[in-house]
């Protein structure tokens, strides 16, 4: 039973992408950072931030070329 506790718990996707976006606006509770800080690994933040990096980068430029067509 002690082997299940000392399991780390995963951040699941929607909490990956939550942190990542408040991360991307610079706002964030200090409770919510220390919670993240307790589940998401490094691996989680990194893709989570070059996959919310492209979906930024990817609106910008279908938004540029939305209004000058």
């Amino acid at each position: 039973m002690k082997e299940e506790a000392n399991k780390a718990v995963k951040a699941t996707p929607i909490q990956v992408a939550k942190a990542v976006f408040w991360a991307f606006f610079g706002v964030r509770k200090n409770s919510d950072h220390a919670a993240d800080v307790e589940l998401l690994t490094l691996k989680q933040v990194v893709i989570g931030g070059v996959i919310g990096a492209a979906l930024f980068v990817g609106s910008l430029l279908m938004l540029v070329k939305f209004m000058t067509s």
